[in-house]
């Protein structure tokens, strides 16, 4: 499995770095005030993409923090609950028998 994994994202590297030499153009953008910025179009598309990502990975991230917590809370209160249980609860002794068994 550690094989495939390898496999798939040295494919992946390879598929980026052949797109990056065949489209290694400049990409006039217009800016704010009549500016133009030459970009190269990788960079472009690797920005958008990253644009993109880390909104998302915030949010995951604030998800799972927020799911942790409530996840905490509820083991706390259970805790509680079977404190609050067992307090109530009285041991019982251990029954042992005072009879001897006949021997043969």
């Amino acid at each position: 499995m550690q094989f495939l994994k390898m496999l798939f994202w040295c494919l992946l590297a390879f598929l980026a770095a052949a797109f990056t030499l065949g489209n290694w153009t400049t990409v006039p953008i217009r800016l704010v005030g009549g500016l133009v910025a030459d970009v190269n179009l990788p960079l472009l598309l690797f920005l958008t993409f990253l644009l993109g990502l880390v909104p998302t990975l915030v949010w995951q991230h604030a998800a799972r923090w927020k799911l942790r917590q409530r996840l905490s809370a509820a083991e706390r209160s259970l805790a509680a609950v079977s404190a609050e249980t067992s307090a109530y609860v009285t041991p019982v002794a251990p029954v042992t028998s005072t009879t001897t068994q006949p021997t043969v």
